[in-house]
């Protein structure tokens, strides 16, 4: 039996250039994949959740606005 994925739209993402071709939904459904592994890696290791969590939408945006590699 095939297993679903956990990240969906993260799977997806190979580079930084496939942020441009998403819809606004599915960055916010991106943001919440990543949030969910940076939770999930976090809980495992420990060390500071917070400020990876903030970061999130500002690296998505800085990518999807600039032309980063």
């Amino acid at each position: 039996m095939d297993q679903v994925s956990s990240t969906p739209v993260l799977d997806r993402i190979v580079s930084p250039a496939d942020l441009r071709s998403l819809s606004d939904s599915e960055l916010g459904a991106l943001a919440d994949e990543i949030r969910q592994f940076l939770v999930a890696s976090v809980s495992k290791t420990g060390g500071h959740l917070g400020p990876n969590l903030g970061v999130v939408e500002l690296t998505l945006a800085l990518h999807r606005v600039f032309e980063s590699p």
